[in-house]
């Protein structure tokens, strides 16, 4: 399984589990500004037999064919694309190769098109509910490519004790996100909300989760940290307002109202059947993602959770969206493993096909794979052979110490030059 960040990491490794429970599962990083931190994989949970960080352009040039059954790619929309081409021309001529599998971490709620081409070519496509499977083929069939590979199944990190009752102290749980809302004002807004929530219900805990520690990134870029913003508020927070880490599971094991703007976390807490609140303060507007949340009685307000309102979830919603949350969830993979089973099982599988290529997009596909060191033929761009071997404690030690310098310096630039640039350019 190759992964690009924690949370797809978390998706991959479960997601191979959920399709069969007993094997063997290689973990392969993929380096470059999210992967993540040991802290960060200790906190998603999902284990893996083996670890390594590795480059695009050295997975797709030593991974055994013959070793592996399933290759899980849960990586960005980019790198699928790049990993798929590379390893079309490895495998090429092969008569046996792994079946190879992608989807999507979490609610699809932008960029459809793009991110669903870049993952064609993958012999299964992963889509975590109904809702998101017939968009999944409408978009291949719209551009007249085989939408075979798409199959339903559900996320595979649902799961937990279903909620019982308000318990005390009443705990809520506003669920932050690394890039929604993007801009200082609006996270601002928002943490001085569940600040004020805190005030006015002095016997309820309010529990601010945050994604990533300081330096660390994610699946998106955190420019303006909630830790930062939190040591600014006006009074500081309340006693009973704290910020939070660890795993969104156990979090949500003392949560009586998960609040947030469109996480992925609302769909574990409405499967759980808790109290869960999409917020529409910033508005329902696609580039905040809450408009994935139509109809589901899930939308509304701080003002109207202050006052004590409680959303109901639509049930038809909720089915439509893979939220079993009456449990069915556990037929949600078969399918998935049925079709896994059936390719691996077969005598050959056809070669990698994805939909770009060097004549569908010539203006395209080529940058996306240069970003990981092949060419439009999926071959090692010159200067990304192999990396030297590693024959001593030293260099291993010198190169972890330049690339955590070098990543360093990335994050300084993202989270304090680049912000200080736009401001500039606002004058």
């Amino acid at each position: 399984m190759l992964a690009d960040s924690d949370t797809r990491w978390k998706w991959g490794a479960l997601t191979a589990y959920r399709i069969q429970s007993d094997i063997r599962l290689d973990g392969y990083l993929l380096r470059g500004r999210a992967t993540p931190t040991v802290r960060q994989l200790d906190e998603v949970g999902a284990r893996a037999d083996a670890l390594r960080e590795i480059r695009g352009v050295d997975f797709v040039r030593t991974i055994d064919r013959t070793r592996y059954d399933v290759v899980v790619l849960a990586c960005v929309g980019g790198a699928v694309q790049a990993m798929l081409h590379g390893l079309a021309r490895t495998w090429n001529g092969s008569a046996r190769r792994p079946v190879v599998v992608t989807g999507y971490v979490g609610v699809v709620y932008e960029k459809l098109a793009d991110g669903l081409l870049l993952r064609h070519g993958a012999d299964v496509v992963l889509a975590n509910s109904r809702h998101d499977a017939d968009r999944f083929r409408a978009v291949y069939r719209g551009v007249g490519a085989d939408d075979g590979s798409v199959v339903e199944c559900a996320l595979p990190f649902l799961g937990g004790d279903r909620y019982p009752a308000e318990r005390d102290p009443y705990t809520v749980v506003f669920a932050a996100q690394p890039s929604v809302p993007e801009n200082r004002a609006d996270r601002t807004y928002l943490l001085r909300r569940a600040a004020q929530h805190a005030r006015k219900h002095p016997g309820r805990e309010v529990l601010i989760k945050l994604r990533s520690k300081p330096g660390e990134h994610t699946t998106h870029i955190e420019e303006l940290p909630y830790q930062k913003l939190a040591a600014k508020i006006p009074g500081g927070l309340p006693a009973n307002c704290r910020l939070v880490y660890g795993n969104m599971g156990e979090v949500l094991d003392r949560t009586d109202l998960l609040v947030t703007v469109s996480s992925t976390a609302a769909l574990e807490s409405l499967h759980r059947g808790i109290p869960t609140a999409v917020l529409t303060d910033l508005g329902i507007r696609e580039v905040l993602g809450n408009h994935h949340f139509l109809g589901s009685g899930c939308l509304a307000s701080w003002d109207e959770l202050d006052a004590g309102h409680r959303p109901e979830p639509d049930p038809d919603w909720l089915a439509r969206q893979g939220v079993a949350a009456e449990g069915a969830y556990e037929s949600a993979f078969d399918a998935a493993r049925a079709r896994v089973t059936e390719l691996r099982e077969a005598a050959s599988l056809p070669p990698l096909r994805p939909y770009y290529t060097p004549r569908t997009a010539p203006g395209y596909l080529p940058g996306i794979l240069a970003r990981h060191g092949l060419d439009p033929q999926g071959a090692p761009l010159p200067g990304h052979t192999d990396a030297p071997e590693e024959t001593g404690g030293l260099r291993r030690i010198a190169r972890e110490t330049v690339r955590e310098a070098a990543r360093g310096a990335y994050r300084h630039g993202v989270q304090r030059v680049a912000p200080a640039i736009r401001r500039w350019g606002q004058l």
